[in-house]
C-alpha cells in the first residue's frame, strides 16, 4: 500500500505540472481586463450636470449681473448674485478647485474670492468670464 500512495503523489504532481503553466497564461492573458475593470469601479461618478453646462450657465449668468441696469431690485441682483456662487461652487467641486464662497458673508470679500475662484478655474481650462 506504501507503494500506492507514492504513486498516487507522482501522479497529482505531474498533473500540477502539466496543468500550471497552461492556467498561469491563462491569468496572465485575463489580467490587463481585471486591472481595467477595476479601475473603472475605482473611478467616482460625476456629481451634478456636465461641466459643459455648468460653464455655459456661469457665462450666462455673468451677462445677467453685467447687464442689469443700474434700477434693478437689490433683490433680483442679490439672487442672482446667489445663483452665480452655486455655479462658480458646481463648477469647483466638480474640478477640485478649493473656496470659500459659502463661508464668506457678502461683501468685499465674498467679491474677492468670487475673482479668486474664476481665475483659478481659468487656469485649469474652464471658459468663465
Amino acid at each position: 500500500m506504501a507503494g500506492a500512495g507514492g504513486v498516487l503523489g507522482n501522479l497529482i504532481l505531474f498533473a500540477v505540472v502539466c496543468i500550471a503553466p497552461t492556467v498561469l497564461f491563462w491569468c496572465a492573458l485575463r489580467l490587463p481586463g481585471v486591472v481595467s475593470r477595476l479601475r473603472e469601479k475605482r473611478q467616482p461618478e460625476p456629481q451634478g450636470p456636465p461641466i459643459e453646462r455648468v460653464a455655459a450657465d456661469l457665462r450666462r449668468v455673468h451677462r445677467l449681473l453685467v447687464d442689469y441696469p443700474s434700477g434693478t431690485p437689490a433683490a433680483r441682483r442679490y439672487g442672482t448674485r446667489q445663483a452665480y456662487d452655486e455655479l462658480l461652487t458646481q463648477a469647483c467641486r466638480q474640478i477640485g478647485v478649493p473656496h470659500r464662497l459659502a463661508e464668506l458673508p457678502e461683501g468685499m470679500d465674498r467679491e474677492i474670492e468670487r475673482l479668486r475662484v474664476e481665475q483659478s478655474l481659468r487656469e485649469r481650462g474652464l471658459a468663465v468670464p
